[in-house]
Protein backbone atom coordinates (compact mmCIF):
# COMPACT_ATOMS: atom_id res chain seq x y z
CA UNK A 1 0.00 0.00 0.00
CA UNK A 2 2.75 2.47 1.10
CA UNK A 3 5.07 1.48 -2.12
CA UNK A 4 2.09 2.48 -4.33
CA UNK A 5 1.25 5.85 -2.38
CA UNK A 6 4.65 7.21 -2.45
CA UNK A 7 4.41 7.71 -6.09
CA UNK A 8 1.01 8.68 -6.37
CA UNK A 9 1.43 11.56 -3.84
CA UNK A 10 4.72 12.95 -5.61
CA UNK A 11 2.65 13.58 -8.87
CA UNK A 12 -0.30 14.96 -7.01
CA UNK A 13 1.79 17.22 -5.45
CA UNK A 14 3.42 19.76 -8.25
CA UNK A 15 0.11 18.89 -10.43
CA UNK A 16 -1.84 20.51 -7.56
CA UNK A 17 0.21 23.42 -7.37
CA UNK A 18 0.14 23.54 -11.19
CA UNK A 19 -3.36 23.66 -11.40
CA UNK A 20 -3.64 26.20 -8.52
CA UNK A 21 -1.45 28.85 -9.92
CA UNK A 22 -3.30 31.74 -12.50
CA UNK A 23 -1.37 31.63 -15.80
CA UNK A 24 -1.39 34.74 -17.94
CA UNK A 25 -4.47 33.69 -19.82
CA UNK A 26 -6.28 34.16 -17.23
CA UNK A 27 -5.50 37.33 -16.64
CA UNK A 28 -4.57 39.30 -20.22
CA UNK A 29 -7.35 41.04 -21.67
CA UNK A 30 -8.77 40.97 -25.03
CA UNK A 31 -7.24 38.09 -26.64
CA UNK A 32 -7.31 37.02 -30.49
CA UNK A 33 -10.62 35.18 -31.23
CA UNK A 34 -11.49 33.73 -34.50
CA UNK A 35 -15.03 34.47 -33.79
CA UNK A 36 -14.44 38.25 -33.84
CA UNK A 37 -16.68 39.98 -36.37
CA UNK A 38 -14.88 42.91 -38.11
CA UNK A 39 -16.17 44.58 -41.15
CA UNK A 40 -14.32 44.93 -45.12
CA UNK A 41 -12.03 47.47 -43.50
CA UNK A 42 -10.92 45.25 -40.76
CA UNK A 43 -13.04 47.20 -38.48
CA UNK A 44 -14.79 46.13 -35.39
CA UNK A 45 -18.44 47.67 -35.90
CA UNK A 46 -20.11 49.39 -33.28
CA UNK A 47 -22.79 47.59 -31.27
CA UNK A 48 -23.72 50.29 -29.12
CA UNK A 49 -27.50 49.42 -27.66
CA UNK A 50 -29.38 52.61 -27.88
CA UNK A 51 -30.64 53.71 -23.91
CA UNK A 52 -34.15 53.71 -23.60
CA UNK A 53 -36.01 55.57 -20.55
CA UNK A 54 -37.02 53.18 -17.91
CA UNK A 55 -39.44 54.03 -15.13
CA UNK A 56 -38.02 55.27 -12.07
CA UNK A 57 -35.25 57.60 -14.22
CA UNK A 58 -34.77 60.52 -13.65
CA UNK A 59 -33.54 62.87 -16.13
CA UNK A 60 -32.44 66.59 -16.55
CA UNK A 61 -34.05 69.01 -18.54
CA UNK A 62 -32.97 72.25 -20.03
CA UNK A 63 -35.23 75.11 -21.90
CA UNK A 64 -32.99 78.18 -23.41
CA UNK A 65 -34.58 81.20 -24.83
CA UNK A 66 -33.74 84.39 -25.56
CA UNK A 67 -34.74 87.20 -23.52
CA UNK A 68 -37.83 88.77 -24.95
CA UNK A 69 -39.80 85.90 -25.79
CA UNK A 70 -43.26 84.40 -24.45
CA UNK A 71 -41.41 81.58 -23.32
CA UNK A 72 -38.94 83.79 -21.37
CA UNK A 73 -41.66 85.35 -19.21
CA UNK A 74 -43.18 82.63 -18.65
CA UNK A 75 -40.50 81.23 -17.01
CA UNK A 76 -39.15 85.29 -15.68
CA UNK A 77 -38.37 83.72 -12.00
CA UNK A 78 -35.28 81.80 -13.48
CA UNK A 79 -34.33 84.51 -16.94
CA UNK A 80 -31.44 86.23 -17.02
CA UNK A 81 -30.53 89.48 -18.72
CA UNK A 82 -29.41 88.05 -21.76
CA UNK A 83 -30.83 84.61 -22.15
CA UNK A 84 -32.69 82.29 -20.30
CA UNK A 85 -32.70 78.66 -19.25
CA UNK A 86 -34.88 76.52 -17.29
CA UNK A 87 -32.60 74.18 -15.56
CA UNK A 88 -34.00 71.21 -13.42
CA UNK A 89 -30.47 70.38 -11.98
CA UNK A 90 -27.18 71.98 -11.09
CA UNK A 91 -24.20 70.94 -8.65
CA UNK A 92 -23.05 67.70 -7.68
CA UNK A 93 -24.18 65.00 -5.07
CA UNK A 94 -22.27 64.26 -2.23
CA UNK A 95 -20.12 61.30 -1.87
CA UNK A 96 -21.62 57.97 -0.54
CA UNK A 97 -24.59 59.21 -0.93
CA UNK A 98 -25.96 57.40 -3.54
CA UNK A 99 -27.05 59.25 -6.55
CA UNK A 100 -26.79 62.86 -7.17
CA UNK A 101 -28.95 65.20 -4.56
CA UNK A 102 -29.65 68.10 -6.84
CA UNK A 103 -30.99 65.95 -9.41
CA UNK A 104 -33.03 63.67 -7.12
CA UNK A 105 -35.03 66.81 -5.73
CA UNK A 106 -35.18 68.66 -8.69
CA UNK A 107 -34.39 66.34 -11.42
CA UNK A 108 -37.20 65.56 -14.24
CA UNK A 109 -38.64 62.27 -12.27
CA UNK A 110 -40.25 59.27 -14.70
CA UNK A 111 -43.04 58.08 -12.70
CA UNK A 112 -45.02 54.86 -12.04
CA UNK A 113 -46.99 55.19 -15.30
CA UNK A 114 -43.67 56.06 -17.29
CA UNK A 115 -44.50 59.83 -17.99
CA UNK A 116 -43.00 62.88 -16.49
CA UNK A 117 -44.82 66.09 -16.35
CA UNK A 118 -42.69 69.07 -17.53
CA UNK A 119 -44.11 72.71 -15.93
CA UNK A 120 -46.19 74.46 -18.73
CA UNK A 121 -46.59 71.90 -21.12
CA UNK A 122 -47.90 68.82 -19.35
CA UNK A 123 -47.25 65.16 -19.49
CA UNK A 124 -44.55 63.15 -21.75
CA UNK A 125 -44.75 59.77 -22.23
CA UNK A 126 -41.33 58.70 -21.54
CA UNK A 127 -41.04 55.19 -20.99
CA UNK A 128 -39.63 52.82 -23.40
CA UNK A 129 -38.07 56.28 -25.18
CA UNK A 130 -35.16 57.73 -26.62
CA UNK A 131 -33.72 60.79 -25.38
CA UNK A 132 -33.65 61.77 -28.76
CA UNK A 133 -37.06 61.32 -29.26
CA UNK A 134 -38.53 62.62 -26.14
CA UNK A 135 -36.37 65.47 -26.75
CA UNK A 136 -38.16 66.28 -30.04
CA UNK A 137 -41.68 65.97 -28.62
CA UNK A 138 -40.84 68.53 -25.88
CA UNK A 139 -39.09 70.64 -28.52
CA UNK A 140 -42.32 70.80 -30.44
CA UNK A 141 -45.11 71.04 -27.48
CA UNK A 142 -42.58 74.11 -25.90
CA UNK A 143 -43.02 75.34 -30.27
CA UNK A 144 -46.32 75.59 -30.05
CA UNK A 145 -47.15 76.57 -26.28
CA UNK A 146 -43.97 79.79 -26.90
CA UNK A 147 -44.51 81.31 -30.46
CA UNK A 148 -42.59 84.27 -29.69
CA UNK A 149 -38.83 84.03 -29.77
CA UNK A 150 -36.82 81.24 -30.02
CA UNK A 151 -36.55 78.17 -27.73
CA UNK A 152 -34.09 74.82 -27.35
CA UNK A 153 -34.71 72.22 -25.42
CA UNK A 154 -31.57 70.11 -23.93
CA UNK A 155 -32.93 66.78 -22.64
CA UNK A 156 -30.47 64.08 -21.01
CA UNK A 157 -29.35 61.85 -18.39
CA UNK A 158 -26.62 62.50 -15.83
CA UNK A 159 -23.81 61.01 -17.31
CA UNK A 160 -23.46 57.52 -17.42
CA UNK A 161 -24.12 55.63 -13.69
CA UNK A 162 -22.86 52.39 -12.87
CA UNK A 163 -22.30 50.46 -10.51
CA UNK A 164 -19.34 48.26 -9.71
CA UNK A 165 -19.46 45.15 -7.39
CA UNK A 166 -17.02 42.90 -6.17
CA UNK A 167 -14.88 41.35 -3.71
CA UNK A 168 -13.13 42.59 -0.46
CA UNK A 169 -10.07 43.12 -2.92
CA UNK A 170 -11.71 45.23 -5.13
CA UNK A 171 -13.20 47.64 -2.27
CA UNK A 172 -11.27 50.57 -3.85
CA UNK A 173 -13.11 50.50 -7.31
CA UNK A 174 -16.30 49.34 -6.01
CA UNK A 175 -19.17 51.53 -5.63
CA UNK A 176 -21.07 53.99 -7.35
CA UNK A 177 -19.67 55.63 -10.42
CA UNK A 178 -20.58 58.57 -13.13
CA UNK A 179 -18.70 59.09 -16.11
CA UNK A 180 -20.31 62.38 -17.44
CA UNK A 181 -19.86 60.72 -21.60
CA UNK A 182 -21.84 60.03 -24.28
CA UNK A 183 -20.66 56.45 -24.66
CA UNK A 184 -18.55 53.69 -22.09
CA UNK A 185 -16.79 51.03 -22.98
CA UNK A 186 -16.48 48.12 -20.15
CA UNK A 187 -12.98 48.08 -20.03
CA UNK A 188 -13.04 52.25 -20.23
CA UNK A 189 -15.44 51.67 -17.32
CA UNK A 190 -12.84 49.09 -15.47
CA UNK A 191 -9.95 51.61 -16.36
CA UNK A 192 -10.97 54.36 -14.68
CA UNK A 193 -11.37 52.97 -11.72
CA UNK A 194 -7.69 51.58 -11.99
CA UNK A 195 -8.55 48.30 -13.90
CA UNK A 196 -9.14 44.68 -12.54
CA UNK A 197 -6.20 43.00 -10.30
CA UNK A 198 -5.03 38.85 -10.18
CA UNK A 199 -8.17 38.39 -8.04
CA UNK A 200 -10.84 39.04 -10.60
CA UNK A 201 -12.14 36.33 -12.73
CA UNK A 202 -12.31 38.40 -16.32
CA UNK A 203 -13.96 35.17 -17.89
CA UNK A 204 -16.95 35.58 -15.04
CA UNK A 205 -18.24 39.42 -14.99
CA UNK A 206 -21.83 39.67 -15.08
CA UNK A 207 -23.59 42.69 -16.01
CA UNK A 208 -27.52 43.13 -14.69
CA UNK A 209 -28.92 45.83 -17.33
CA UNK A 210 -32.23 47.76 -16.49
CA UNK A 211 -34.72 47.54 -19.41
CA UNK A 212 -38.32 48.93 -19.86
CA UNK A 213 -39.79 45.07 -20.15
CA UNK A 214 -37.19 44.39 -16.61
CA UNK A 215 -33.51 43.74 -16.11
CA UNK A 216 -31.43 41.28 -18.08
CA UNK A 217 -28.39 39.59 -16.86
CA UNK A 218 -25.40 38.54 -19.21
CA UNK A 219 -22.19 37.39 -18.43
CA UNK A 220 -19.22 38.88 -20.09
CA UNK A 221 -15.53 37.37 -20.76
CA UNK A 222 -13.09 40.10 -21.10
CA UNK A 223 -10.49 37.65 -22.07
CA UNK A 224 -11.84 37.58 -25.40
CA UNK A 225 -11.22 39.84 -27.93
CA UNK A 226 -15.05 39.66 -29.53
CA UNK A 227 -16.44 40.87 -26.54
CA UNK A 228 -16.03 43.99 -28.20
CA UNK A 229 -19.00 42.71 -30.57
CA UNK A 230 -21.45 42.54 -27.69
CA UNK A 231 -24.06 45.28 -26.72
CA UNK A 232 -22.91 44.52 -23.16
CA UNK A 233 -19.46 45.35 -23.76
CA UNK A 234 -21.02 49.12 -23.94
CA UNK A 235 -21.72 50.39 -20.67
CA UNK A 236 -25.48 52.06 -20.11
CA UNK A 237 -26.88 53.75 -17.24
CA UNK A 238 -27.59 52.02 -14.62
CA UNK A 239 -25.70 49.23 -15.02
CA UNK A 240 -24.47 46.81 -12.54
CA UNK A 241 -20.97 45.03 -13.18
CA UNK A 242 -20.18 41.98 -10.66
CA UNK A 243 -16.33 41.34 -10.47
CA UNK A 244 -16.12 37.15 -9.22
CA UNK A 245 -13.67 36.39 -7.62
CA UNK A 246 -11.32 33.67 -9.33
CA UNK A 247 -11.91 30.09 -7.80
CA UNK A 248 -8.26 29.64 -8.21
CA UNK A 249 -7.87 32.58 -5.95
CA UNK A 250 -10.29 31.43 -3.10
CA UNK A 251 -7.44 28.37 -2.05
CA UNK A 252 -5.31 31.22 -1.10
CA UNK A 253 -3.44 30.93 -4.66
CA UNK A 254 -2.90 33.30 -7.34
CA UNK A 255 -3.50 36.97 -5.62
CA UNK A 256 0.09 37.25 -6.15
CA UNK A 257 3.50 35.74 -6.95
CA UNK A 258 4.81 35.96 -3.36
CA UNK A 259 1.37 34.31 -1.99
CA UNK A 260 1.52 31.71 -4.42
CA UNK A 261 5.51 30.70 -3.87
CA UNK A 262 4.35 30.72 0.10
CA UNK A 263 1.09 29.05 -0.11
CA UNK A 264 3.08 26.52 -2.82
CA UNK A 265 5.73 25.97 -0.06
CA UNK A 266 3.40 25.13 2.80
CA UNK A 267 1.54 22.74 0.82
CA UNK A 268 4.46 21.03 -0.20
CA UNK A 269 5.79 21.46 3.24
CA UNK A 270 2.39 19.82 4.86
CA UNK A 271 2.48 16.90 2.22
CA UNK A 272 6.31 16.04 3.08
CA UNK A 273 5.40 15.80 6.54
CA UNK A 274 2.14 13.37 5.74
CA UNK A 275 4.04 11.46 3.66
CA UNK A 276 7.06 11.15 6.04
CA UNK A 277 4.72 10.28 8.54
CA UNK A 278 3.03 7.21 6.11
CA UNK A 279 6.59 5.81 5.21
CA UNK A 280 6.65 5.10 9.20
CA UNK A 281 3.90 3.49 9.70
Amino acid sequence: MMKFLKPVLLLLIPLFIATSCITTKDVRYMQPNENLVINEEGLVPYNIPVYRVTKNDILTLNIVTTPKGDAAQFYSALNTSTNSSISTTAGTGAAGTGGNMTIYFNGLKVDSKGDVNIFGIGYVKAEGRTIEDMTQEIQNRVNENFVQGKSEVRLNTDGITYYILGDVETVTITGEKVAHKNTLTLTEALAINGGLNRTIDRRNIVIHRKLPEGIKIAKIDLTREDVMNSPYYWVQNGDEIFLNTHGKNLNGFGKDPIQTLTTAVSVLTTAMSIYLILTRL
